[in-house]
């Protein structure tokens, strides 16, 4: 389930984010002074970023009550910027899933009626002061990125003929090299793991049987076949 952008102002008596510990969340980096853009939206007053293994959390250092969270399953691409034609300060880039609704216009609808509507937010920077940061910041989102891969949905895999299952006994192979192995099991190279496209179709992984057992069932039949006439 896609969550987007949302507020996030919990906060212990430290001031630093309150955690779900009991889920097993751990802060895995802090990152003071980090100013952040939300879409097109003029840079915001600076705060502190605080990686966990679940989400990002920025609390503003001006306001106690201002804070942004989103968690590492709604961000599909996260990267550095140092280019000042795209961007005019270093940053780190974001992109954030957000829920579409056929029902509503395109035309500003992150705001509606003056109030910004976090949930359709799809950009995110995050503007270090320290720019020399970057590559660490950037590190620590792939690493917990890792931590948070995208839910495989099985129903669908099973639906494809993805969901290839074989026992024990159905993967023995004889001979003992490689030439020899009865089962050879291939996939194209074409397929991308961890990337879903619509608009293109997934190569189907093949099963090659390479096996002489065939034949040789051939061959005895077509000797019985002979004795008998």
């Amino acid at each position: 389930m896609v969550v987007g952008l949302r507020e996030f102002a919990l906060r212990t008596g430290d001031g630093s984010p309150a955690l779900d510990e009991s889920s097993g969340e751990e802060l895995m980096h802090v990152q003071p002074s980090v100013a952040v853009a939300l879409g097109d939206r003029s840079v915001e007053s600076p705060g502190t970023l605080y990686i966990t293994s679940r989400k990002l959390i920025w609390l503003s250092d001006a306001d106690v009550a201002k804070g942004y969270a989103v968690d590492f399953l709604s961000i599909s691409l996260h990267a550095v910027s140092r280019d000042p034609q795209t961007y005019s300060s270093p940053c780190i880039y974001t992109q954030i899933e957000v829920v579409e609704d056929e029902d509503e216009e395109d035309e500003d609808e992150e705001e509606s009626n003056g109030v910004l509507d976090l949930s359709k937010i799809r950009e995110m920077r995050l503007v270090p002061s320290d720019s020399t940061q970057l590559d660490t910041l950037f590190d620590v989102f792939c690493e917990c990125a890792e931590l948070n891969p995208e839910p495989i949905e099985e129903e669908g895999e099973e639906e494809n003929g993805h969901n290839w299952v074989f026992s024990a006994d159905q993967m023995v192979v004889g001979g003992g090299g490689e030439e020899d192995a009865e089962w050879q099991i291939s996939q194209s190279p074409t397929s991308v793991i961890g990337h879903s496209n619509g608009d293109e179709s997934i190569a189907q992984p093949m099963l090659e049987i390479n096996d002489q057992r065939f034949d040789d069932a051939e061959e005895m039949v077509h000797e019985n076949e002979t004795k008998d006439h």
